[in-house]
């Protein structure tokens, strides 16, 4: 069951932040697609719930270096 879901993430500061996280989360299994906005702070994540949970993806992210608000 595909899902979506936007994220807030603390320390965001240049292109390669942006492109770090997004190659971060596209190696997970069950990540549909991943689009990360320098601009708004925020990753909008497309998944699959069978196969990873939000809280999943939140530690992907923490495990990059960044904090999910």
């Amino acid at each position: 069951m595909s899902e979506k879901i936007k994220l807030e993430i603390s320390g965001l500061s240049c292109n390669h932040c942006k492109m770090k996280i997004e190659k971060a989360l596209k190696t997970v299994a069950g990540v549909e697609n991943v689009r990360v906005n320098l601009d708004s702070g925020e990753a909008e994540v497309n998944f699959d719930a069978a196969k990873i949970s939000k809280a999943e993806l939140k530690a992907v992210i923490v495990d990059a270096g960044y904090e999910v608000s």
